[in-house]
C-alpha cells in the first residue's frame, strides 16, 4: 500500500520531467563552475571539467532534485498537487554568478494546485531544506576519508549544507518565508540545525 501511494506521489508530467532535467543540468554546471572558479577542485583540462561536473551532478544536483521531490511528496500527502517548473532567468543568473565566484541556487519551484493552509504550506516548504540537511549529514562519513571519495563527500556535504541554509532565508520566494509564517519555533530550530551543519561543512 505504501509503495503504491509513493508511486502515485511520484508521477511526473512530461513538462515537469523536462524542467527537472534542465534545472539539474544547469544547476550542476553552475556548481561545477563555482568550484573551479573558487579553486576548490582542479579541472584545468576538458576531462577534468567533466569529472567536476559529474561530481557536482551526483552531489548538489541530486540534492536539488531530492529537495524538489521532498516538496512534491509532502504536498501530495496533504492532497494537493505539486509540480516543478524551472525558472530560466534564475538558471542563467546562477551560471553568471558562478563565473564570478558567487553561488546561488534558485532553479525553480514546485507550484501547488489547490488550497493549503499556513501549516501545510510551511511543512511543504520545510521539506526541501530538511532533505538537504539529511543529505549533507549522509555525506559526512565519506567526507572524512582521504582521496577521491573524500573529495566527493566534502563536495556533497558542502553543497547540500549550502542548499539547506540558503533556502531558509526568510524572504518571499524562499522556503524560509513560508516556514516562518507557519511557526517561528520550527523556523528557529531549522535555522540552528542548518547553520550548525553549514559551519561544520566548512570545517571538514
Amino acid at each position: 500500500m505504501a509503495i503504491r501511494r509513493l508511486s502515485q506521489d511520484l508521477r511526473f508530467s512530461d513538462i515537469e520531467r523536462a524542467d527537472l532535467l534542465k534545472a539539474w543540468a544547469l544547476t550542476s554546471l553552475a556548481f561545477a563552475i563555482f568550484f573551479l572558479r573558487a579553486g576548490f577542485v582542479d579541472g584545468a583540462s576538458l576531462a577534468g571539467f567533466v569529472v567536476v561536473f559529474l561530481i557536482a551532478g551526483v552531489t548538489g544536483g541530486i540534492g536539488f532534485l531530492l529537495h524538489e521531490i521532498g516538496h512534491k511528496l509532502v504536498a501530495h500527502r496533504f492532497g494537493v498537487h505539486g509540480e516543478f517548473r524551472a525558472n530560466n532567468t534564475m538558471l542563467l543568473l546562477s551560471l553568471v554568478f558562478a563565473a564570478v565566484g558567487f553561488l546561488i541556487a534558485a532553479p525553480g519551484a514546485v507550484w501547488l494546485t489547490g488550497f493549503v493552509g499556513r501549516r501545510e504550506s510551511g511543512m511543504v516548504a520545510a521539506a526541501g531544506p530538511v532533505v538537504n540537511m539529511a543529505l549533507a549529514l549522509s555525506f559526512l562519513p565519506l567526507a572524512l576519508v582521504s582521496g577521491p571519495f573524500g573529495m566527493v563527500g566534502r563536495v556533497g556535504l558542502l553543497l547540500n549544507a549550502l542548499l539547506g541554509a540558503f533556502n531558509l532565508i526568510p524572504f518571499p520566494g524562499f522556503d524560509g518565508a513560508k516556514v516562518l509564517r507557519w511557526s517561528g519555533w520550527w523556523y528557529a530550530l531549522f535555522v540552528v540545525i542548518g547553520g550548525a551543519i553549514l559551519v561544520g561543512a566548512y570545517r571538514v
